[in-house]
Formats: structure tokens, C-alpha cells, sequence
């Protein structure tokens, strides 16, 4: 027994050792050469407790649906002219493309539609005098597949731009089909924040229209042009104004070749912020012969239908290397580098909510939920000690115990503590306290029958075990269900308390027992305060 008594509470030492070391940081700042061997991270603090921004985005999937048609439109005709097929007529509504063809190229048509475009199924097809005009839709089941992707995927690029951002254990999640939850505890400047997550990013290279340019007064442009603003900022006063200007429709790259971005020091003075750009090889293809085919000419750089910049191209750029210019201040660079390394989000959306938490409330949080911690924890001692006397000091041992091992558990992880983790906490107090008022019940129940207080402790653990283990493993399945459907408060509150729950069957049972068996062991009492 001895040998078994020496590992037990070896075991609860390394685990006490390892805990105080984990929460150091949350008392004392680690400094000099400790910091290489001892942790450094606090207890991370969520959104309603440190403040922050609450966001919640709501995805254009109308956008979203009418640009894949449109490319899907534009894939169609390069196909019917690649292959062959004559048509009369091609037009969109919402995701039915309607296609007029004469009698002899309906099969030709079909044949395509097949090969090249399994997902768009025949509707209609109607006959007329000279011509049939063929109906395909996209099914709803393809719709509902590109919204959940584009949601999973706009969920993954959110989440990219906020990690190179710098936010602390960020809460991003999905709601509903076309919303995204997004919670920033700490920041300090939530319209930066909002901008960066926010932005749509997409990247395109349009070429000047500067023939149409000279003769353009105003009103509707050209047919094959569009006017964009162009953004210029004055160097002097820093003062940012846009600018019309007459660009070519077409999109000659777009960012999705695009593989690095990165902010740079430059320009004209050899100070001025820019932002580097890298293509993947066939980007880079693509960008040598737009340079190649367009020397003298101006390149406009396009990012969400505002032109950031517009430079002459001097020469044939190969190597597949470009930049931005534009003026930037290094946040704003950096900051546009983040999103287009993050990539462009796949429809735009829009803030539907947008909470700024002050640290004031955080504070205020923090201090009631200390106060009912600490409340509850003296509530529940001074009753152990009352009702159980001498076990209720054992019982309240192993209760600092438990609470120790779980702060430190949380440092270790890097968990966030939130309000209602604080909730799991309080509630890990209770249930310890529940387990010692089961085991110390049986002792009782043990002694009243006439048993040494050796034979009762040892009876009363093993016959309280089932129940205790029984309570606990439900109360866990119930956390792991909270955990995997629910979203961020709900998911701290899980969190909290399976860790809880796991920690207070090591200390309510295996560590207050090691107590018990050492003083059976050493003063072989008659008689149990209990």
C-alpha cells in the first residue's frame, strides 16, 4: 500500500507542479531566460470579458449565383464557337440559359451540353417555324452545393485574413446557410477590422481605354467600355479623391492565378509603401503576353471595381511579377496584402450586425464573475467544513486541487475563458462538491454498519464509484453534444466543464482518496471526523 500511496500522490505533485508553472503567467510576467523554459501565455479572454467587435456578415448569394451564370454563359458561347455550333440566339434569366438553334445543330448542341456541361439539365425546347429554342436550367441541388461552398469557403478566407491580422483566438463560425459569425476580442480598431474582413478582394487587370478616353465627355460609355473610380491621393495633405476613368471591359488576369502578396518599400521617394505581386506559372504566361501585346499602354489593377492604379507598361514583363502603387500608408498595404494573399471572398457581403463591446463591460464581467466564483467557493467550503468536519478539509483539498488543475489546463491549451466558461467553472465547483457529499455518504452508511474507518473509506469509494462515474460520463456526452452543434458561448461553456468534469474525477476521487489512505496509514485513527 505504501508503494501505491507514494505514486498516487507523486502523481498529484507533477500534476500540481505543472499546473502552478502554466499559470505563473497569469500572476507575474515570465521575463529574461525564463521565458525560454517556462510558458509565457495568459489565459486568453473572450469577447465578453475583454471587449471587442461582434460581427455578423450576410452573403449576396444573388451576386453569387448571377456571376457563375454569367460565366457559365461565357463558357457556353466559347464552346458553341470552338465546336462548331451555330447558334441564333443565347440568352440568361436567373439560372435558366435559353438557346436558339436551327433544327440541324439541336443535336450538335446536345451532344455539347453533355460532354462539356453535365450539371445543366434540359428543361424545355420549343419549335418554331425556323429555328428551336432549347431551355437549360441549373438544378436546385447545384444551386444549394454553390452556396454551401461558396459559405465554407468564405468561412476559410475570413478566417486566413483574421490570423495573419493578428486577432487572439478569433471566433468565426457559420449561421444559418448564408451568415458568418464573427467575433474579434481585443481589437482596438474595430473600422479596420470591418474593412479587412469585409472586403470582397476581387482582383482584376483591365486595360485603359485611351483612345475612348481622349474623346469620352461623360454619360454612357462606349459599348465594350465601363467607367470605374480611380483612387488618387494627394502626397502633401493625404487627402483621397476618385477620378473616373474609361476602361476596357474585358478582364485580361484575374487574382485567382495569383500565388503571393507582400508589402514592399519604394516608389518615387524610395519610402512609399507597395504592394508586391507573384502569378503561378500560367499566370505568369498570361501576364507576359498581356505586357508583350500592350507596351506604351496603360494597365489598370482593379480591386472591388475601384482602380488602385494604372502604370504605363514600359516594357515586356515576364517572370510573372507585378505591384500596386497607390499612395498607401503601410497599414492600408498591409492590409490589402493580407486579402489578396487570403484570397477573394466569393461573393460580397454585407454587415447585418456589427456590436462593439467596450473593455469596460469586459472588466465589469470580470470582476462579478470572480466575486461569484470566490462567493460560491466559500459558500461550499464553509459547508464542508460545518457538515463533514475534518473530511470536508479533505474534500475542500481536493477542490483547490480541481480548480488549479483547470486554470492550468487552460493556459495550457490556450483556451478562451468566457462568461459563460466562468458558468463551467462555478458548476465544476458543484459537481465536485457533489462527488465528495456521494463518497462521504457511503463512508457513513459504511461506519453505521460497524466497519473500521480503513474498511468504510475503502468501501464507501468503491461503492460510490458507479455512481459517480455514471454522472460524470453523461454529463461529458451532454458537453461533447453542446460542443459539436453549438456556436461560441455555448462551445466556452463545454469546453470549461468537460475539462472540469474530467479534472474532478482524478481529484474528488483519486487525490482525496490518497489523503484518506495516508492517515489510515500514519495514525491509524479509531474513529473518522466525518
Amino acid at each position: 500500500m505504501l508503494k501505491s500511496l507514494k505514486f498516487r500522490f507523486f502523481l498529484v505533485g507533477i500534476f500540481l507542479l505543472i499546473s502552478v508553472i502554466y499559470c505563473l503567467p497569469n500572476v507575474v510576467e515570465i521575463r529574461g531566460t525564463l521565458k525560454k523554459y517556462l510558458p509565457s501565455d495568459k489565459i486568453h479572454l473572450g469577447l465578453d470579458l475583454k471587449g471587442g467587435i461582434h460581427l455578423l456578415l450576410e452573403m449576396d448569394m444573388e451576386k453569387l449565383i448571377n456571376t457563375v451564370m454569367d460565366r457559365k454563359v461565357e463558357s457556353i458561347k466559347e464552346s458553341m464557337i470552338r465546336t462548331g455550333v451555330r447558334f441564333l440566339s443565347l440568352e440568361r434569366k436567373n439560372t435558366e440559359i435559353f438557346i436558339a438553334v436551327r433544327p440541324e445543330q439541336k443535336e450538335k448542341l446536345l451532344n455539347l451540353f453533355m460532354s462539356d456541361f453535365p450539371d445543366m439539365k434540359l428543361l424545355d425546347q420549343k419549335q418554331k417555324t425556323e429555328e428551336i429554342e432549347l431551355t437549360f436550367v441549373l438544378p436546385d441541388k447545384q444551386v444549394l452545393e454553390i452556396k454551401e461552398n461558396a459559405t465554407s469557403q468564405a468561412l476559410e478566407i475570413i478566417r486566413n485574413r483574421i490570423d495573419q491580422f493578428g486577432v487572439t483566438e478569433p471566433v468565426i463560425a457559420k449561421q444559418g446557410e448564408e451568415r458568418i459569425l464573427v467575433q474579434l476580442p481585443g481589437v482596438k480598431d474595430p473600422e479596420r477590422a470591418l474593412e479587412l474582413v469585409g472586403k470582397t478582394a476581387m482582383l482584376e487587370f483591365k486595360l485603359v481605354d485611351e483612345e475612348g478616353m481622349k474623346t469620352y465627355t461623360g454619360g454612357v460609355p462606349p459599348e465594350g467600355t465601363e467607367i470605374l473610380p480611380m483612387r488618387v491621393k494627394n502626397k502633401e495633405t493625404g487627402i483621397e479623391t476618385k477620378v473616373p476613368i474609361l476602361l476596357k471591359k474585358q478582364t485580361v488576369l484575374t487574382g485567382e492565378f495569383l500565388t503571393n502578396a507582400v508589402v514592399r518599400i519604394g516608389g518615387e521617394f524610395g519610402s512609399e509603401p507597395y504592394v508586391a505581386l507573384e502569378f503561378n506559372s500560367e499566370g505568369a504566361k498570361i501576364f507576359d503576353k498581356i505586357t508583350a501585346e500592350n507596351v506604351g499602354k496603360r494597365l489598370a489593377i482593379v480591386l472591388d471595381n475601384v482602380v488602385y492604379s494604372a502604370p504605363v507598361i514600359k516594357e515586356r514583363i515576364s517572370g510573372g511579377k507585378a505591384s500596386i502603387t497607390g499612395a498607401f500608408t503601410m497599414d492600408e498595404a498591409k492590409d490589402l496584402a493580407i486579402v489578396l494573399r487570403a484570397g477573394a471572398l466569393p461573393a460580397p457581403v454585407k454587415v447585418v450586425q456589427n456590436i462593439t463591446i467596450g473593455p469596460t463591460l469586459g472588466q465589469d464581467s470580470i470582476k462579478r464573475g470572480i466575486q461569484a466564483s470566490i462567493l460560491g467557493a466559500i459558500l461550499v467550503i464553509g459547508f464542508m467544513i460545518f457538515y463533514y468536519r475534518g473530511s470536508g478539509i479533505i474534500a475542500n483539498i481536493a477542490l483547490l486541487l480541481n480548480m488549479l488543475y483547470l486554470l492550468g489546463a487552460f493556459s495550457a491549451l490556450k483556451a478562451t475563458l468566457t462568461l459563460p466558461g466562468i458558468a463551467g467553472i462555478i458548476l465544476t465547483i458543484g459537481m465536485g462538491v457533489d462527488t465528495n457529499v456521494l463518497i462521504f455518504e457511503r463512508i457513513r452508511e459504511e461506519l453505521r454498519l460497524g466497519k473500521t474507518p480503513r474498511a468504510a473509506i475503502d468501501s464507501g469509494y468503491e461503492k460510490a464509484w458507479v455512481t459517480i462515474f455514471d454522472s460524470h460520463i453523461t454529463t461529458l456526452i451532454t458537453t461533447f453534444i453542446l460542443f459539436i452543434f453549438g456556436t461560441g458561448p455555448i462551445r466556452g461553456f463545454a469546453v470549461t466543464l468537460s475539462i472540469g468534469i474530467i479534472i474532478n474525477l482524478f481529484t474528488a476521487v483519486f487525490g482525496s482518496k490518497a489523503i484518506f489512505d495516508w492517515i489510515i496509514l500514519k495514525y491509524r485513527p479509531r474513529s473518522l471526523s466525518i
